[in-house]
């Protein structure tokens, strides 16, 4: 599965979760601590939003704060899927993967930028999932690309505030209960 292919089946995925969630749901718990369902939500649409700025050549500074408030509105599955749809189209472009976009830390590299929004994707739909009592399983193949990149990167990202410490999961673990495991989520 290459990038892009990646990116859209895991943005299916996370899609697939919002439009399940039904009107007394947005306000349960995530496995994300602190974050409700219309949180977790409303951080993939922020995401989102910032892909078509990011990769049309603008900088963090460029965007500033156009973004940093409730972007869900008074119906949030139609700002995911005006968001999501955007996002998808700029991915999507010419030459999207080869240009270098500026994020708040500074230059990164188009695919590094696209495997951490696929991740992200992917491991919040299993969130979205546990949280609202859908279908937990991700496509096993999304789940293998996502776990082979997320085992590249979990040594740097060590420390930091943006996953638990990994669960301990069974040595024969299937790919998906791996992924959900390394990032901090019991399976």
């Amino acid at each position: 599965m290459d990038l892009i292919q990646a990116h859209g089946v895991a943005m299916t995925e996370f899609d697939r979760r919002v439009r399940q969630i039904a009107p007394d749901q947005w306000s349960l718990g995530t496995p994300c601590r602190e974050w409700s369902v219309r949180d977790l939500v409303g951080h993939l649409v922020h995401e989102q939003l910032w892909a078509p700025e990011l990769l049309a050549g603008c900088t963090a500074a460029q965007v500033g704060d156009r973004f940093d408030h409730d972007n869900l509105g008074d119906d949030p599955l139609v700002s995911w899927v005006v968001a999501a749809a955007a996002a998808r189209e700029a991915w999507l472009g010419p030459f999207a993967l080869a240009k270098p976009v500026t994020v708040s830390s500074g230059k990164l590299d188009a695919e590094e930028y696209c495997w951490q929004m696929t991740a992200d994707l992917a491991v919040h739909s299993w969130d979205l999932a546990r949280s609202i009592g859908a279908d937990e399983r991700i496509d096993p193949d999304l789940a293998s690309a996502v776990l082979k990149y997320v085992e590249r990167n979990i040594d740097d990202w060590s420390g930091s505030s943006m996953f638990d410490s990994p669960v301990p999961v069974s040595p024969d673990a299937d790919d998906q209960t791996r992924l959900i495991g390394l990032l901090g989520r019991n399976p």
